[in-house]
């Protein structure tokens, strides 16, 4: 069999199942598993595989048709034009998120030195792309779960900037003591716990704790905006990323803190609410 026939394999079997977007997915499926370029595949698509490499193809197809995500089947997302491993044990990064990074960005290019706590860290995309963007950065990332900060180490050295950012093991705040910085930013779990087996069968195989944000999907959020101004120095920034419908719930929490002003949301590609910024006074 050669690498089109065994692509068009795969093309057909997606299809069969109405899985979205069949082509792309079976070729970076097929990239995967013969750890080729899509360029080689294009070149030399008369080339015979072997029966070990069709064998493992049609299993990762299968996984797919499974319900799980791509990404966890190839090992890699990219975000920020940067390139991320991701496992079962963290979040797959997002566009929305590129927002909320864009933002910081954004803040951060008019400080001197700045100091960022990112918050839920996950697979480290958000920290990992602040320190690529952002001159003479420092930064601290936390994360409640082990195995996702190893993953985050991971991106960071693969990206080149794990000297400008301090992974801690802690819930939030928890593990923070008595340091000040400039911006915290996260993208915590923000789903109402109820909606979660509604949701899509591939996001339902990330991770729950990354998913879960409570009863009303607020819980994070109260927590972040009650200890938030201890951990800001003066006129620092908190920026988090919401649920398309949350932007006036997360609102009334900021505003019942009496410590942040000059609040506001920017909107992502579909025109949803998707990033809160204020600042403490």
């Amino acid at each position: 069999m050669t690498i089109k026939e065994l692509l068009n394999q795969g093309i057909i079997m997606l299809k069969n199942e109405d899985i979205d977007g069949p082509k792309n997915k079976a070729r970076a499926i097929l990239q995967h598993t013969l750890k080729k370029s899509r360029e080689y595949l294009i070149i030399y698509d008369n080339k015979e595989v072997t029966n070990v490499q069709r064998d493992e193809y049609v299993k990762n197809i299968k996984r797919l048709i499974a319900g799980e995500p791509l990404q966890y089947i190839t090992g890699v997302q990219e975000f920020m034009k940067l390139n991320f491993v991701v496992t079962k044990d963290v979040l797959i990064p997002q566009p929305d998120t590129e927002i909320l990074v864009e933002e910081v960005i954004k803040i951060a290019n008019r400080l001197q030195n700045p100091y960022i706590l990112d918050l839920c860290t996950g697979s480290g995309a958000i920290a990992v792309s602040l320190a690529k963007n952002i001159p003479n950065v420092k930064i601290v990332a936390t994360d409640i779960s082990k195995k996702a900060l190893e993953i985050a180490k991971y991106n960071a050295k693969l990206n080149g900037v794990l000297n400008n950012i301090d992974f801690i093991e802690s819930n939030l705040f928890q593990k923070i003591k008595n340091i000040k910085f400039d911006i915290i930013v996260s993208n915590p779990p923000y789903i109402v716990t109820s909606e979660i087996n509604k949701l899509p069968k591939d996001v339902r195989q990330e991770p729950i704790i990354a998913l879960d944000g409570g009863k009303d999907g607020l819980d994070f959020y109260r927590k972040i905006y009650e200890k938030g101004h201890d951990f800001l120095n003066r006129q620092g920034y908190l920026c988090v990323e919401i649920g398309y419908n949350q932007k006036e719930a997360v609102k009334k929490i900021i505003e019942g803190q009496k410590r942040y002003v000059e609040t506001y949301c920017k909107k992502d590609l579909c025109e949803n609410d998707r990033v809160i910024v204020t600042q403490i006074g």
